[in-house]
């Protein structure tokens, strides 16, 4: 529940159908990214309405205790997948401005944790969303349950305050990010 007065927004007219795969926003993204060897490699889908699911193996890279998924891990596939359904469904950017987990069960190395996230509210520049994660089955018992705020930002956010040297590998090859934006708003 959101700790202001929100309203529900209109899933944006160029936001991807559902049923869609969606593709990772960036290459070197540690939830999202191909191109990161430990990294998260989760996946979504577009659902209907304001929803996303999103789903990745928990791998022995990625424990705490011996053979469960570490719960700071966790709350990072929770960050990305609340973030993929800001990003894709109002197709605006935005950044994580606050994330509460609740861990309500254990997550098994070499289990598939389903993420169901939702945008629950916008008030002004905050976008308030939740989501359910679920092991080995999109239905069943909640095993981890987040809340976050979002902020949305202007895309200058991202070149004022990302590494240069990153910015220019994504000048150079844009086929780093999962879409095409213009750098030079």
């Amino acid at each position: 529940m959101a700790p202001v007065e929100t309203t529900l927004p209109e899933r944006h007219p160029d936001a991807p159908e559902p049923a869609t795969e969606l593709p990772e926003h960036y290459a070197y993204c540690f939830g999202c990214g191909s191109s990161v060897e430990h990294g998260l490699h989760l996946r979504a889908t577009a659902g209907e309405d304001l929803t996303v699911r999103s789903r990745f193996t928990v791998t022995t890279a990625h424990q705490g205790a011996p053979g469960l998924a570490h719960g700071g891990l966790l709350a990072c596939a929770f960050d990305e997948a609340l973030g993929t359904a800001v990003g894709h469904l109002l197709r605006q950017p935005a950044v994580t401005g606050k994330l509460e987990t609740d861990f309500l069960r254990p997550v098994p190395v070499g289990t598939v944790l389903f993420i169901d996230a939702r945008i629950d509210g916008v008030a002004g520049r905050k976008v308030y969303v939740s989501a359910d994660g679920r092991v080995n089955s999109p239905v069943g018992d909640i095993a981890v349950r987040a809340r976050a705020l979002f902020v949305t930002v202007e895309l200058k956010h991202f070149i004022d305050n990302g590494r240069p040297e990153d910015l220019k590998k994504v000048a150079a090859d844009p086929s780093l990010l999962g879409r095409t934006v213009d750098l030079n708003p």
